[in-house]
């Protein structure tokens, strides 16, 4: 402590309109480097920490953090790397997980749903993975439909694919909102994304990306990359999962809702939350008059037909929109039904 003392009281004995180290009254940096020399680390942090005298160095902070202005963002001057410098960090971050396979699909809809599905999937594969490996288109595929299922994404395939289209900046396929839709698609190349689409729709499942919802290109470096978990790298693309329970394949148990044409205002200007949680349905309950009450499920996105609660939780119904439910009649009922129907006249029967 008392070489501490020593060493403030040498700083602080250079006169303020002195130059330090210009010998004056025989204080200066060389005076204090001899005085510090023996100093352990600590010590002599604590040292240049009192030292009262204006200084440039930092003493080791890490640039860009010397001096913090609230007034603009932080930066440690790392800004957009160049492609070289993307695929160093890229191939700094280890594969961590062995895929674990996605839960089957096949697509059960109305035949004008299926063709704007495998249209939005067509495109997502063609403008995404075009000139990738087969492999490659397959992963993109895989991911859409990964994310159908997964509770914080839409549950349609033009949904997922379509999704914040209307941001300047966030659409979740890049195609959807960089102007690509406006070039004339190659024919071969476009159909053999539509014989992808086509088999990923049924039942075609890409093993090597397992349960992944996010992939990049190997020559940018995302930021969000390092907080998930790396799986696979296919072509030009590393796949990743989300980390715990929402990476794992009973997370992908979202169902499909149908109506590919509902793309809401919404939906187009949303964005892919970080942390997804599964919508749940608000289910309330009217009185229907004598005492009688029904429950009923407010609706979200799309329009549904009346259906049990059960069936109800994992869809997304329209906006505003009443889902009556119904439950099984009691015995008792059942019974008084027969009774009313037996006392009805019987129909007469023509002759012939």
């Amino acid at each position: 402590m008392l070489t501490l003392v020593a060493a403030v009281l040498l700083a602080a004995c250079v006169p303020k309109d002195q130059p330090a180290g210009s010998g004056g009254a025989g204080y200066g940096d060389q005076a204090l480097a001899w005085i510090t020399a023996d100093m352990d680390p600590a010590t002599l942090a604590l040292a240049h920490r009192h030292d009262p005298r204006p200084h440039t160095t930092y003493w080791g902070r890490v640039p860009g953090w010397e001096r913090i202005d609230l007034s603009v963002l932080p930066s440690l001057g790392f800004d957009s790397p160049a492609f070289a410098d993307a695929q160093a960090i890229n191939a700094n971050i280890p594969i961590a997980d062995v895929p674990q396979p996605a839960p089957r699909f096949v697509l059960q809809a109305l035949v004008e749903d299926r063709t704007r599905a495998l249209h939005c999937l067509s495109q997502a594969i063609y403008f995404e993975a075009g000139y990738e490996v087969q492999e490659g288109k397959r992963a993109v595929a895989q991911v859409v439909l990964n994310r159908l299922r997964h509770g914080g994404y839409p549950k349609t395939v033009c949904g997922v694919v379509y999704q914040g289209a209307q941001r300047a900046s966030g659409c979740q396929f890049s195609f959807t909102c960089d102007g690509s839709l406006h070039r004339p698609p190659n024919p071969l190349v476009w159909a053999d994304a539509q014989g992808v689409a086509r088999a990923a729709l049924s039942d075609d499942v890409e093993a090597a990306v397992g349960t992944a919802t996010h992939y990049h290109t190997n020559y940018v470096a995302p930021y969000w990359a390092p907080t998930m978990v790396k799986l696979a790298k296919i072509g030009a693309h590393i796949f990743y999962r989300w980390t715990g329970p929402g990476g794992e394949p009973a997370a992908l148990d979202g169902r499909y809702a149908g109506q590919e044409a509902n793309l809401s205002a919404a939906l187009l200007q949303s964005d892919d939350a970080r942390t997804p949680v599964a919508p749940q349905p608000k289910i309330i309950q009217l009185d229907q008059g004598n005492g009688v009450l029904r429950s009923y499920v407010i609706g979200r996105m799309a329009t549904i037909a009346p259906a049990p609660i059960e069936s109800l939780l994992p869809l997304q119904p329209g906006i505003g929109v009443l889902t009556p439910t119904r439950r099984k009649p009691t015995s008792a009922e059942v019974a008084a039904i027969n009774a009313a129907l037996a006392k009805l006249p019987q129909a007469t029967p023509l002759a012939p």
